[in-house]
């Protein structure tokens, strides 16, 4: 696994004719080397794989980093960087420029002189755009976990419970169902709420007759799913039903047409079009989607400014929304994978209204 990450890295660095570049994104470090520690940098040159960590993680490390060069940094992590940039004669360094603060980079800098700094912007997030196979199970099985969950709380909502009990209780089944945790801070709004699109579950009670947005996903194994659901406490209104069903009809268009070769911006017009036609385009503020992986918000987007083309082994979401201020919100949402001639969907829960007595 390692290794071939590497060589990609090796090889998008030599497209930029670098020398070596330094790994400090603590996903980007364990996309590389397997290394699960929350503390250490990545050494990267055209021979050398180099984790660098504390005494903590002695141990660990090695087990982990197969195919690197572990080695114990001192008190100065960065001088050890240095120090290890001169012996082998490296003269410039690709450094992670959205990573770094100023203050961090003047004193990387200062550390490193005289070695030429090197912004770079994306290098690895690139690589991890595109999926292997064993990422693909992983969030699949983060998927199951999410489609799992979803199941189970449909026999938790009810009239009376607070939006942040049933946050709580769809967190605690998820890690009952081997979950680290969940992939975000849990989304329950209902009412009035569920026009907010990311309103973060609070202590209000769900009422009768009101949309439910649930919007959560499962950590597991190092990776993210991301999945919404939006339900009805009985009963339901027409106005209800006609929302629900533009959105519902926006995302499966969606589902249906999304393909590689594809522009983001391609396949956000395969919803929006849509709620636009129906008179909400104003109510659909958000972009379509978004990348999943080793974190919930990755490249690519579905956006209306995005031209990154869809590539086989890219999983994004496909989430469409109407949000209505005063009345509530809708949002649907799945996880897909790219292949070779459309998509696969990850997420199965099921997309009829649903209407809790």
């Amino acid at each position: 696994m390692a290794n071939e990450r590497v060589s990609k890295l090796r090889a998008a660095l030599q497209e930029l004719g670098g020398e070596a570049i330094l790994i400090t994104n603590a996903y980007n470090r364990r996309y590389l080397s397997g290394f699960t520690g929350s503390s250490g940098v990545v050494l990267i040159t055209r021979e050398r794989a180099v984790l660098l960590t504390d005494f903590r993680y002695r141990e660990q490390a090695p087990q982990q980093a197969k195919g690197f060069e572990v080695l114990e940094h001192g008190p100065g992590i960065y001088g050890d960087v240095a120090a290890l940039l001169n012996k082998w004669g490296v003269s410039r360094l690709h450094i992670e420029e959205q990573d770094m603060t100023y203050a961090t980079y003047l004193s990387v800098q200062e550390k490193l002189n005289p070695i030429e700094l090197v912004v770079s912007q994306g290098i690895v997030e690139k690589l991890r755009e595109i999926k292997d196979e064993q990422e693909i199970a992983i969030i699949q099985e983060a998927a199951d976990v999410a489609d799992r969950a979803f199941d189970h709380i449909l026999g938790f909502i009810k009239p009376g419970v607070t939006e942040a009990s049933v946050a709580l209780e769809l967190e605690t089944f998820m890690r009952k169902q081997g979950a680290a945790g969940p992939s975000f801070d849990t989304i329950v709004a209902s009412g009035e709420r569920s026009s907010l699109p990311h309103g973060v579950a609070s202590d209000k009670l769900i009422g009768s007759g009101e949309f439910v947005t649930l919007d959560f996903g499962a950590y597991y194994k190092g990776y993210c799913s991301d999945i919404t659901r939006t339900v009805v406490v009985g009963p339901a209104s027409d106005r209800h039903r006609e929302i629900y069903g533009i959105v519902l009809e926006a995302q499966l268009n969606a589902l249906e047409h999304l393909r590689p070769g594809m522009t983001g911006h391609d396949g956000d017009a395969l919803t929006r079009d849509i709620i636009t036609r129906y008179g909400y385009g104003d109510y659909f503020g958000h972009s379509t989607g978004h990348g999943v992986g080793m974190e919930v918000h990755e490249w690519p987007r579905l956006a209306r400014n995005s031209n990154s083309i869809l590539t086989p082994g890219m999983i994004v979401t496909v989430e469409p929304g109407i949000y209505l201020p005063g009345f509530g919100g809708v949002r649907i949402e799945d996880d897909v994978v790219v292949t070779n001639d459309g998509i696969k969907i990850l997420t199965r829960s099921p997309k009829e209204l649903i209407v809790l007595d």
